[in-house]
């Protein structure tokens, strides 16, 4: 069914797209709880293994559940093949150490997610991997950093959390010259605000726990691409390492994909009407969000995406004092590191998702005391507003 849809819209395609249904003709995709399958006769079984049969063989290879969500990614990515993992650090680590040997160079945004950063500051030179990190805004400091062994580059943008943004176009160019490979975190934007494979990128990964659950359920992660990379890079290391998505997470994040287009545009909506209110705002330092001329790449933004973001960070005054203050006051607002979920939720980078980083590494990235990153959920956005003007009385 996924390969004859290609045309339907977005909001279609995540209702119905790569659906299978079983001799019952279920309504809902089935739940297909099983570790392994049956073969009819022993010919069968070594048929399917060599790969000259069509079916599934083992659910830490493929499971028809998890085999629905991935065609259900691919058309909306608009990618040939991908892999669905157990979250999405596993996507990122599956689509990073795939892709390398010991010898090779990673060229890296410097503004990534922790997690992520760990990985190509300390796993990857670990097995010999050399590593640069840039600042992905400057695309110089890309063509600077490039050696004769660069193999990949890797960034995310917008970026977690001061939604600075890449001209992922202007990447690819610069690694399409020189033979390596572009993979783009796109969580922040979603795949329906942002087409990094249409920007010239090679590879998308996303943590689905975010906004393709969005309703804060389960873990979950993909990486997509071309079929032949997959097939070539991915595949084995996937196969061997067992990073694999379970199937109920897999239904999960499938009914999470029906509601996507709805979430997103609300989340985004709000957003958008909070952070010019809190531009004014006397208790605030300073807005980032990607929806507003005021932002430092509004003209990249204005090219390579069609949405603002679910997400807004800005600086309360007091650092963080005052920060941990305006947070302790919120009603509605949760505390957490998380994201992209229908109930709002904030956090404190420099205490929390970014606290390994080095004072002058978090002030680099524009991440000071007082930095906090609001993820706007379902709420009334009048009510959100007022518990946030609430909590800003008390800094």
């Amino acid at each position: 069914m996924g390969e004859t849809n290609r045309n339907w819209k977005p909001a279609t395609q995540l209702v119905h797209g790569g659906t299978q249904r079983s001799g019952f003709g279920e309504t809902s995709e089935a739940i297909y709880l099983t570790q392994g399958f049956v073969y009819e006769t022993g010919e069968a079984a070594e048929a399917r293994f060599k790969g000259e049969a069509p079916g599934f063989i083992y659910s830490r290879y493929a499971n028809p559940t998890v085999d629905m969500f991935e065609k259900r990614m691919c058309l909306l990515e608009g990618a040939e093949d991908a892999r669905a993992t157990s979250s999405g650090m596993a996507a990122v680590a599956a689509a990073l150490l795939c892709s390398v040997k010991a010898g090779d160079h990673v060229v890296a945004s410097r503004a990534l997610f922790g997690s992520c950063r760990w990985i190509v500051e300390t796993q990857m030179p670990r097995y010999g991997v050399e590593t640069t990190l840039v600042d992905g805004r400057d695309m110089a400091q890309w063509e600077a950093a490039v050696r004769p062994n660069t193999r990949l580059f890797f960034l995310e943008s917008p970026t977690n959390p001061t939604l600075e943004v890449v001209d992922i176009a202007a990447v690819a160019k610069i690694a399409n010259a020189i033979g390596a490979r572009v993979v783009v975190d796109n969580v922040f934007a979603t795949p329906l605000q942002q087409k990094p494979l249409e920007l010239g990128a090679h590879v998308v990964v996303y943590s689905a726990t975010k906004h393709i659950d969005g309703q804060g359920r389960c873990l979950g992660g993909i990486v997509l691409s071309d079929k032949k990379w997959i097939d070539e890079n991915l595949h084995d290391y996937f196969r061997h390492t067992g990073p694999s998505l379970s199937p109920f997470n897999a239904w999960t994040l499938l009914k999470g994909l029906e509601t996507l287009p709805l979430r997103v545009r609300h989340q985004t909506e709000g957003a958008a009407r909070i952070a010019d209110h809190l531009a004014g705002h006397a208790a605030v330092e300073r807005v980032i969000y990607p929806g507003r001329k005021d932002h430092p790449q509004a003209d990249v933004i204005a090219r390579q995406m069609t949405g603002g973001s679910t997400l807004v960070c800005f600086e309360v005054k007091g650092g963080k004092e005052g920060a941990f203050r305006f947070q302790n006051a919120l009603e509605i607002v949760l505390i957490s590191n998380n994201l992209g979920d229908a109930k709002s939720l904030i956090t404190h980078p420099a205490t929390t998702t970014h606290k390994n980083l080095t004072d002058a590494a978090r002030a680099e990235l524009g991440i000071n005391p007082g930095t906090v990153r609001l993820s706007v959920g379902l709420e009334d956005v009048g009510d959100l507003i007022e518990d946030l003007e609430r909590a800003l009385a008390t800094v």
